[in-house]
């Protein structure tokens, strides 16, 4: 199935929208938390433009999310409130609810992405197209704990992660491209991108669960076809709680999204 129909929301008429967390889209048996955030998108971005008949071409500008609990796979229930509309930018709230419970807030500003060329931009330095030894992640043996790999096409540059050899004291700095499969990237995908990366403190040989609990998105432009590029960092591991910084570049060169997480990491050994 494709990331687009994967991600989508059916709506009841009313704000509210159902979904479906499929399991191909989980880190270990949770659904993926960028996943959480593309149909939270979806379902603003509807809302927004059934408030304001006649607007097209609408799209999620910002995303900021508090992630209350960890939903599982299955139907999931999606509230949405417009609190304020404009022409410039519309802002809707709205809810992920399983069971009966809030699982994740979101705040979503909506509007039309910028279509001209940026008047200045300082991008990190990702080459267009991961290099010729770049690990395919579905090609990792990792006990079906990332299954992104085989649903979206990701690649790991090797330089800079030494933990897939056991190497720990590189910097949290990774490089990673990414591409939808049977499809081209699009807002929702280059969301996605902005939390597809491993925890980099995998660098300081922190495995297992790593939950965000807090994610704020910058959709910036349209994606053009081809990969994106990311760098994914931090800039600070206080004990259990660190930052995650990504930065999402386009085929063209232009950047796609920001993100910026609060996260987890297990604790270090000894």
């Amino acid at each position: 199935m494709s990331f687009s129909l994967a991600s989508a929301v059916r709506p009841l008429g009313d704000g509210t929208y159902t979904a479906t967390l499929p399991a191909e889209w989980t880190v270990g048996p949770k659904p993926h938390g960028g996943f959480l955030l593309v149909i939270l998108a979806r379902a603003a971005v509807d809302g927004a433009a059934r408030a304001m008949p006649g607007t097209e071409g609408l799209a999620p500008l910002a995303v900021s999310a508090q992630f209350l609990r960890a939903p599982e796979v299955g139907p999931v229930l999606l509230r949405t409130e417009v609190r304020k509309t404009g022409r410039t930018a519309t802002v809707v709230a709205a809810s992920l609810e399983q069971r009966g419970r809030c699982c994740v807030e979101a705040s979503v500003t909506v509007g039309r992405m910028p279509s001209q060329e940026p008047h200045y931009a300082d991008l990190p330095d990702v080459q267009a197209a991961p290099p010729a030894d770049a690990v395919d992640l579905a090609s990792l043996h990792s006990d079906g704990v990332y299954k992104l790999g085989a649903v979206c096409d990701v690649r790991l540059d090797p330089r800079g992660a030494g933990f897939l050899t056991g190497r720990v004291g590189d910097p949290l700095e990774l490089r990673l491209w990414a591409r939808p499969i049977g499809e081209r990237p699009d807002p929702y995908f280059a969301l996605l991108a902005g939390d597809l990366s491993m925890p980099v403190t995998m660098n300081l040989g922190r495995f297992g669960w790593s939950p965000t609990v807090q994610l704020t998105a910058l959709l910036r432009a349209d994606p053009a076809p081809g990969w994106l590029r990311m760098r994914v960092s931090a800039s600070a591991v206080h004990g259990q709680w660190f930052d995650e910084d990504a930065t999402v570049i386009d085929a063209a060169g232009r950047l796609v999204c920001q993100a910026r997480q609060l996260a987890l990491t297990p604790a270090a050994r000894g």
